[in-house]
């Protein structure tokens, strides 16, 4: 099945480049461009793609508020991967806890763009630690909105346990192998995990994570 995916980003060499990268691929495929994240949701209800590349910085509507306007309206929004210039990017930490699936550095070799949009559209989700670890030490512990620390005594020993493991980037099948049990078990324990936190994936439980000190920056 091809993987239709859609552009954002208001130059418009950049997205003649990830266009070319993208077309070459036989599973993947541009259904659209955009170059404003305010033309975002009209192009996602006609285009229906299943990965959206969102340039974090736009002129009139930036990637966070595209994001945020897409996941509020769309039972079934598509995956989101913002991009952007700069690692330590302040707006890449707000897309993520707004719900992006993602991120990536405009100066990404095309080979891990291409595996990265494959990855959201099977589901999973793109999570670095270094990076969500210092951007969360920036921002300092800010109790993480209503949600707050509630779910901190919610949560099991073991899931605790799951969830450091996960902010360290850790696979499925690797906390399995660390933590003595099967896949299928860390699979369990991960989806308790979002539903205890009320996170959509595994990154924005990471923030939660770090933003209510369950864990610490270093």
């Amino acid at each position: 099945m091809t993987i239709k995916v859609l552009l954002v980003d208001d130059e418009r060499l950049i997205r003649a480049g990830l266009a070319a990268i993208i077309d070459a691929e036989e599973d993947l495929a541009v259904v659209g461009e955009a170059s404003d994240g305010a033309e975002v949701p009209g192009q996602v209800n006609r285009l229906r793609p299943d990965v959206v590349l969102m340039d974090v910085r736009m002129p009139r509507l930036d990637g966070i508020q595209a994001t945020r306007r897409l996941l509020e309206s769309m039972a079934e929004p598509p995956r989101i991967i913002v991009v952007t210039t700069f690692e330590n990017d302040e707006y890449v930490y707000d897309a993520l806890k707004a719900g992006a699936n993602g991120f990536l550095l405009k100066r990404t070799r095309p080979e891990e763009i291409l595996q990265a949009i494959r990855m959201v559209a099977h589901g999973d989700t793109l999570l670095f630690p270094a990076a969500i670890r210092e951007l969360a030490a920036r921002h300092g512990a800010s109790g993480g909105g209503a949600r707050g620390a509630d779910w901190h005594d919610r949560l099991t020993e073991r899931e605790g346990d799951v969830l450091r493991l996960m902010a360290k980037g850790r696979s499925n099948a690797e906390i399995a192998g660390e933590l003595f049990v099967s896949p299928q078990t860390v699979k369990t324990h991960v989806g308790n995990i979002l539903a205890k936190l009320q996170a959509r994936d595994r990154t924005q439980a990471v923030i939660l994570a770090y933003e209510t000190s369950f864990i610490t920056p270093g």
